[in-house]
């Protein structure tokens, strides 16, 4: 079995996916103690650029979304952030592409088995739903989030925050209505 220390060493030296636009540059916050294990797709070419998850817009709507300042977020023993992918896959039109197939299989379990205090899942869109969710997730990102409380409270799907889903959010205005509130309680109680 491999340690976390053995399995973080590994991954940030990994370059198994060859010919990634800018290289690769795995990007990760993982601390064995953390009870909230955040998981997106894969780091966007800003995150690429400065090394940190989620320190863009994305991550400003998501800090507001748990209730937590940018200390607490980015303290690995309050949450592990832990992408699909841990390199920038590059972009395609209209968004960046997905994660690369050969990082999931490759770590996931292997870190996840060395977390045993995560007590809350939160997956932010489809391939982090697809993973962790499997075939309990619905037909559709909506139709996965609408039925957030079949997974609640050890897992919540949530869309991505990305300002690219601004209609996402005005189309389902019971998601912040109803679904954060409750996140931010449940954050709170956990990070006590």
């Amino acid at each position: 079995m491999d340690t976390l220390p053995a399995l973080l060493a590994a991954m940030r030296a990994c370059s198994v996916c060859e010919g990634l636009p800018l290289g690769p540059r795995p990007i990760f916050q993982i601390d064995a103690s953390a009870p909230i294990l955040i998981v997106g797709q894969a780091p966007g070419r800003l995150t690429h650029a400065k090394g940190v998850p989620f320190d863009d817009p994305s991550g400003n709507r998501l800090r507001q979304w748990l209730g937590v300042t940018r200390e607490e977020f980015y303290d690995p023993k309050k949450f592990v952030i832990f992408p699909m992918g841990l390199c920038f896959p590059g972009t395609a039109k209209g968004g960046d592409l997905p994660p690369r197939p050969e990082c999931a299989p490759l770590w996931r379990a292997k870190v996840l088995e060395q977390l045993p205090n995560i007590q809350l899942t939160i997956t932010l869109g489809k391939y982090a739903q697809d993973w962790h969710l499997g075939k309990n997730r619905g037909s559709s990102l909506t139709g996965t989030v609408q039925n957030w409380r079949a997974f609640w409270p050890n897992l919540l799907p949530l869309p991505h925050p990305s300002p690219r889903n601004i209609s996402w959010f005005k189309k389902n205005p019971w998601f912040e209505a109803e679904v954060i509130p409750l996140l931010q309680t449940r954050v709170a109680e956990l990070l006590g």
